[in-house]
């Protein structure tokens, strides 16, 4: 599903105008990236949390060489999904008949 698709199905169950729609999910994906930025999680029950890990520099080997390079250290960003979302993808996959 792209963007524009996103903004469609929240319009249409929130009652909305797309363009309202586009305000409100602009304005929360801003202010989740705003929260990660800060070095803070941001936590939705049953969804899932957004968070942020520090990746230490390490050393990393180029495939098919025997050439060592470092890597430096980065911040990454991490999403643990929640109970009741897992569960609904699960319970969809094997409905549909592709349980891994």
């Amino acid at each position: 599903m792209k963007k524009a698709d996103f903004i469609q199905a929240v319009a249409d169950k929130a009652g909305l105008s797309k363009k309202d729609s586009l305000k409100v999910v602009d304005a929360a994906l801003e202010t989740i990236e705003e929260v990660l930025k800060s070095g803070d999680s941001i936590s939705f029950i049953g969804f899932g949390t957004f968070g942020t890990a520090e990746r230490a520099a390490r050393k990393a080997r180029v495939p098919g060489t025997t050439k060592v390079i470092d890597v430096p250290a980065s911040k990454a960003v991490k999403f643990k999904v929640g109970k009741k979302l897992k569960e609904a993808v699960v319970a969809s996959a094997v409905k549909k008949g592709k349980k891994k």
